[in-house]
């Protein structure tokens, strides 16, 4: 199956810089008698770099985090620019703590994509050092129709 006629895939971009993240308190959530707790989180980031702009989410936990077992889902909301183009898209989280090793997945949710972000696909990869958050974004964004595109030899 060829992709539509007015949109075309470009190669994969990539992007990296650093934010700051302030995650509230743990609200316990509603959990059968005698199940496991579970716990909602807000959560806010301020992004610079290749990302500029800023993102509200909602963290979802379970678990024994001291005790090196757990699990979080999250989802956030991206507004600002992209390598400076002005949209938005939303993140999917899933992060698994097994035997104190972490198994962390953050993909941009198919189909979010708005303004200039339109289409994108990727996933984010993310690092603590130093306690700064770095993170790095391979994305794709479909060619628009309209805009010129180099000839291909």
């Amino acid at each position: 199956m060829s992709p539509a006629p007015h949109a075309e895939t470009v190669a994969p971009q990539h992007c990296s810089g650093t934010f700051k993240v302030s995650i509230q308190p743990p609200q316990l959530m509603a959990s059968p008698e005698g199940g496991p707790a579970q716990a909602r989180r807000p959560l806010e980031k301020q992004f610079e770099g290749g990302l500029q702009g800023r993102s509200l989410g909602e963290m979802l936990a379970a678990g024994q985090p001291q005790q090196g077992e757990a699990a979080y889902v999250a989802l956030e909301s991206f507004q600002g620019t992209l390598q400076g183009r002005p949209g938005g898209f939303a993140l999917a989280h899933l992060g698994l703590m097994r035997a104190g090793r972490h198994d962390l997945r953050i993909a941009i949710v198919p189909g979010s994509g708005m303004g200039a972000l339109q289409g994108i696909t990727g996933e984010l990869t993310l690092r603590i050092e130093g306690g700064v958050h770095h993170y790095e974004l391979a994305y794709t964004l479909p060619e628009q129709a309209g805009i010129a595109t180099p000839p291909r030899d």
